[in-house]
């Protein structure tokens, strides 16, 4: 399924207007079902569907690995995806019915709690962080936004290692951006205890929790912390680093990762 539509529009332009082509971000309804019973709906990009659902259910505490899965199906005409665990009667108190979840520009995930986030542990972080290769990747990081490019409507996710950008992903919602990567580095068992994420828009304290609960010790946006987010990095001892362009960016807490 297509991530972008074309469609005609009037375009003002030195104080004359013209029917023009442009275009426009695709925004997708996509329901989750959960062991066969309705569980959620998401409003995201239709690319990464089977990540994005297994992550969403990691983030939300549903699952914690892939040996809680059996099988996902997606349905991308119906904008239906199922997934089935091996324990069926693990999640009976998690199934509420119906949810519609904001992109996750505004109020995001509803099942959010911030208290959850102090009863975590303090994350193990020994990854050395050097703010040139930070810039680097982040440089990178800006390329690779296509769709970005193409419609200003979408926000990008990265997951790297010191080096290099390993996974990549965009979407409509910062918080469904950063699922597909969760979904894909839990499907695939890939380690997250040295890596770094960098996100496109704001670290806000939603962001920061689904971060901390795959213990990923570094999260670096191009945009803006909140001052819950950079609380409670300081708690669990996770590099938060923000505004990162050009030559300079903003390190919020646990300094002593720098490698300068």
């Amino acid at each position: 399924m297509d991530n972008v539509k074309n469609l005609e529009i009037s375009r003002y332009k030195r104080k004359e207007i013209n029917k023009e082509e442009d275009i426009v971000v695709v925004e997708y309804p996509f329901t989750i079902f959960l062991n066969d019973k309705e569980f959620v709906t998401l409003l995201c990009s239709p690319k990464s569907l089977e990540y994005l659902a297994v992550g969403f259910l990691a983030s939300e505490g549903v699952i914690n690995s892939n040996k809680d899965i059996d099988r996902v199906i997606v349905d991308e005409e119906k904008g239906y995806g199922y997934i089935y665990t091996k324990n069926k009667d693990l999640l009976t108190e998690k199934l509420y019915g119906k949810r519609t979840i904001t992109s996750g520009c505004g109020k995001g995930t509803l099942f959010y709690n911030v208290l959850d986030s102090f009863k975590s542990k303090k994350i193990e972080n020994k990854t050395s962080v050097n703010p040139d290769k930070i810039l680097s990747l982040i440089k990178n990081f800006n390329k690779k936004s296509e769709l970005f490019l193409q419609t200003g409507g979408v926000h990008s996710c990265g997951l790297c290692n010191s080096e290099k950008i390993i996974l990549f992903e965009e979407d409509i919602g910062r918080h469904n951006a950063l699922d597909k990567i969760l979904g894909k580095c839990l499907i695939d068992d890939i380690k997250l205890k040295d890596k770094i994420i960098l996100i496109s828009g704001r670290i806000s304290s939603e962001i920061l929790i689904k971060i901390a609960k795959r213990k990923i010790p570094v999260v670096v946006s191009r945009s803006a912390p909140t001052d819950l987010a950079v609380n409670i990095a300081r708690e669990l001892n996770i590099t938060l680093i923000g505004f990162a362009r050009g030559e300079k960016m903003n390190i919020y807490s646990n300094f002593p990762s720098l490698n300068v």
